[in-house]
C-alpha cells in the first residue's frame, strides 16, 4: 500500500484526428474497416468475467447496407440477468473497498488503450454498425470516450478531496461511499461514448454495474467493454448484458437491490422507468438514483442582426441538423429565422444541402449516411409525407427516401408558416429540419414561441450580432436548453468544456462528463473522530 497521497495526471481533451488523404490514421482506419467488414462478429454476454453465449441471437446489420450482418449478438434473458445481478453484488464489497486511485488507474489505462492501438477498431465498429462517418466516429467513439475516462477520473478525485472543516480537538471526514446495491446502465445506439460513460461513471465511484447496451450498437460497445477488461477491470464489476429492453429492464427494476439507473434513450421509456421505480419504492433497500438524458427538439434562433453573417448561420443549420443523419438528441431540428433574411439564407441552404454527398460511411467522401433501421426510415417518411400533404408546409430541399440497399433519407429542409406544426414540436431523430420564417419585428413573440412550443429543454442556439438580443435570449430561454450556444450550432458538446444535459422532457440534467454526474453515484458518509472526549456529563453553565 502506498504511503503517499497520489494525484492523477491533469486531464486534457484528446486531439481529434483529421483522417485527411495521406494521413496515417486514414490508412489505418481504412485497413481496419476492410478487415472488420469481411468478418461477422459473434458477441456474447459477459457475466463474472466469463463469456456466455445464449444462442438467442440478434443480427446487428449495417444501416447503410442492411443485407450485411456485422455481428450476431447473443441476447440475455431472465436467468442471465439474475446471474449478472448476483455476481455484481458479490463483487461489490471488494470493488468498493479498492482504494480510489487504484480504481481510477484502470480507467486511465483504458483511455490510453483507446487513444492508441484500439482507436481504429472502435471507430471502424462504429462506422460499420452505426453508419457514422470517419469524423463522427472519431469525435464520438474515440475522443469523447477518452475524454470521459480522463476527465471523470479528475472529477472523482475532486469529489474525494472535498472535506469538511474540523474544529480543535476533532477530525471530520467525508467518505464518498458507493451506493448500496447495483446500478443498471441502459445505453443507446447513437453514441458509442455514451455506452462507455453510462457504465463506467458509476463504476469509478465504487459501484457495480449491469450494462444493457443497445443491440444496434453491440459491436462498438463490445470493443469498449473488452478495452476495460484489458485495462484490468475486475470480474463482476461491470456485467455486459445485451438483451431485449422491456424484458431486461423491467426485471432489473423489480430487484430489491437496485441502487440506481443510468439511462439515455427516449423520453417515453424514461418516464416508464421513473413510473416503475416510484410504484415499487417500498420494495427497495434504498431510494434508487434515477439519472436520465432523453430526447430533444433543439432549436436555432436567428435575430435580425444575424444578417451580417449568413454563411455561419447556414453552416450551423446544415452541420447541426444533418451530421449523423440528425440522430443526435442535440441535433438542430427547428429553426426560427426573420423573414427579412430568409430568402438569402434559403438560397445558401438549398445549395449547401444539394451538395452533400450521401452513401456508405466507408466512402470517406460522404457527409452523411443511413438512418439506423427500417423503423427510423419509416418514421422519417411519415414526417416527410405529412409536410407534403399539409397546408403551410413546403419541402425546400430533399424529401427523397431510398431503402433499397440501406436506410437512406436525403437531408430534408421544410419551410412552414405554422410555428406549432408537428414538425416544430415532435422529436424526429432523422435528417429533417423545419424552418419557420417569423416577422422580423416580432422578436419578443418569437422568444416566447421558442420557449413554449416544444416540451423538451436540451440544446439550443441563438445567432446575433446585437449583444442586447443575445442577453435577452439567454434570459428568456433560461429553461429551454440545458446547453445553450451563442453563434454556434447546438451540437458537439466537449467533455470538460460543455457539461451535457437538459431539463423538462429531456431528462434530469445531471450533466454527463462533469462532477455533477459523478456526485449522483455516491452516498456520502460523515465521520467525526474526537481526540479527547469529555469525561464529565455536566456543562459549565450548570456550575453554582
Amino acid at each position: 500500500m502506498s504511503n503517499g497521497l497520489p494525484r492523477t495526471p491533469p486531464p486534457s481533451n484528446e486531439p481529434v484526428l483529421s483522417y485527411a488523404p495521406g494521413t496515417p490514421e486514414r490508412a489505418t482506419l481504412q485497413r481496419t474497416l476492410d478487415e472488420m467488414g469481411r468478418r461477422r462478429a459473434e458477441i456474447p454476454l459477459t457475466i463474472d468475467g466469463r463469456d456466455v453465449p445464449t444462442g438467442r441471437l440478434f443480427e446487428q446489420r449495417a444501416p447503410h447496407a442492411h443485407a450485411q450482418v456485422v455481428a450476431d449478438v447473443h441476447m440475455a434473458g431472465p436467468a442471465e440477468l439474475d446471474r449478472a445481478i448476483t455476481g455484481a453484488l458479490a463483487a461489490r464489497r471488494g470493488w468498493a473497498e479498492t482504494p480510489l486511485h487504484e480504481r481510477l488507474a484502470i480507467f486511465l489505462r483504458a483511455a490510453e488503450l483507446l487513444a492508441g492501438r484500439v482507436r481504429a477498431q472502435v471507430n471502424a465498429a462504429t462506422i460499420l454498425g452505426q453508419s457514422k462517418t470517419a469524423h463522427q466516429a472519431e469525435i464520438d467513439a474515440a475522443c469523447e470516450l477518452i475524454d470521459f475516462w480522463r476527465w471523470n477520473v479528475h472529477f472523482a478525485e475532486r469529489i474525494a478531496a472535498e472535506q469538511p472543516a474540523s474544529a480543535p480537538g476533532m477530525w471530520n471526514e467525508l467518505e464518498a461511499r458507493p451506493l448500496e446495491g447495483f446500478v443498471l446502465a441502459v445505453t443507446p445506439f447513437n453514441f458509442t461514448a455514451i455506452g462507455g460513460n453510462l457504465a463506467t461513471a458509476p463504476a469509478m465511484m465504487g459501484n457495480v454495474v449491469v450494462w444493457k447496451p443497445a443491440e444496434k450498437a453491440a459491436l462498438s460497445n463490445r470493443v469498449v467493454y473488452d478495452v476495460l477488461r484489458e485495462a484490468g477491470l475486475p470480474d463482476g464489476v461491470i456485467q455486459f448484458l445485451p438483451g431485449p429492453g422491456p424484458e431486461i429492464v423491467s426485471r432489473a427494476l423489480a430487484h430489491r437491490d437496485l441502487a440506481g439507473v443510468h439511462f439515455t434513450g427516449s423520453t417515453a421509456v424514461f418516464k416508464s422507468i421513473w413510473r416503475t421505480v416510484g410504484e415499487r419504492v417500498d420494495g427497495y433497500r434504498t431510494f434508487p438514483r434515477v439519472v436520465g438524458e432523453t430526447g430533444g427538439k433543439d432549436f436555432i434562433l436567428a435575430h435580425p442582426s444575424a444578417a451580417d453573417d449568413l454563411d455561419a448561420l447556414a453552416v450551423a443549420i446544415v452541420r447541426g441538423g444533418y451530421e449523423f443523419q440528425g440522430q443526435k438528441c442535440s441535433a438542430a431540428s427547428r429553426v426560427y429565422v426573420p423573414d427579412s433574411i430568409w430568402p438569402a439564407l434559403r438560397e445558401r441552404l438549398v445549395a449547401s444541402i444539394g451538395s452533400l454527398r450521401q452513401g456508405p460511411p466507408t466512402d470517406f467522401r460522404n457527409f452523411l449516411s443511413a438512418v439506423i433501421d427500417k423503423n427510423s426510415f419509416d418514421r422519417c417518411g411519415q414526417y416527410i409525407a405529412h409536410a407534403r400533404a399539409t397546408a403551410g408546409h413546403t419541402i425546400v430541399a430533399g424529401g427523397e427516401l431510398d431503402g433499397t440497399e440501406g436506410w437512406f433519407v436525403r437531408p430534408t429542409l421544410v419551410e412552414t408558416t405554422d410555428p406549432k406544426s408537428r414538425l416544430m414540436q415532435e422529436e424526429i431523430f432523422g435528417p429533417i429540419v423545419t424552418v419557420h420564417p417569423y416577422p422580423a419585428a416580432r422578436w419578443d413573440e418569437t422568444l416566447t414561441l421558442v420557449d413554449e412550443t416544444s416540451p423538451y429543454g436540451l440544446t439550443g442556439a441563438v445567432f446575433a450580432r446585437d449583444r442586447a438580443a443575445i442577453a435577452e435570449a439567454r434570459r428568456r430561454l433560461a429553461q429551454a436548453a440545458g446547453n445553450f450556444y451563442v453563434n454556434d450550432k447546438p451540437t458537439g458538446a466537449v467533455v470538460g468544456q460543455q457539461p451535457f444535459g437538459g431539463g423538462r422532457a429531456s431528462g434530469t440534467n445531471d450533466k454527463a462528463g462533469s462532477l455533477w454526474n459523478l456526485v449522483r453515484w455516491i452516498s456520502p458518509r460523515a465521520v467525526k473522530e474526537t481526540f479527547a472526549p469529555p469525561r464529565d456529563v455536566r456543562y459549565p453553565f450548570m456550575n453554582e
